[in-house]
């Protein structure tokens, strides 16, 4: 686990130095409330699996028509 990220890190650092190199706007949120955004979606997520909670979509919306 740790491997993955330290090397997810490391293509982070490479990419952004890249993008920066080919003077390409960067695919990411520019400001620290973006990135924080960003990983409250991923405790969000993270949340709603350990507490096992899921919703049935296809049929709540076969239900409504």
């Amino acid at each position: 686990m740790t491997s993955q990220i330290v090397l997810a890190l490391l293509t982070g650092i490479f990419a952004g130095a890249l993008f920066s190199a080919v003077e390409v706007p960067m695919p990411a949120p520019p400001s620290l409330a973006g990135i924080l955004g960003i990983v409250g979606l991923f405790l969000g997520y993270r949340a709603v699996e350990w507490l096992g909670y899921t919703i049935d979509l296809p049929g709540v919306l076969g239900s409504l028509f």
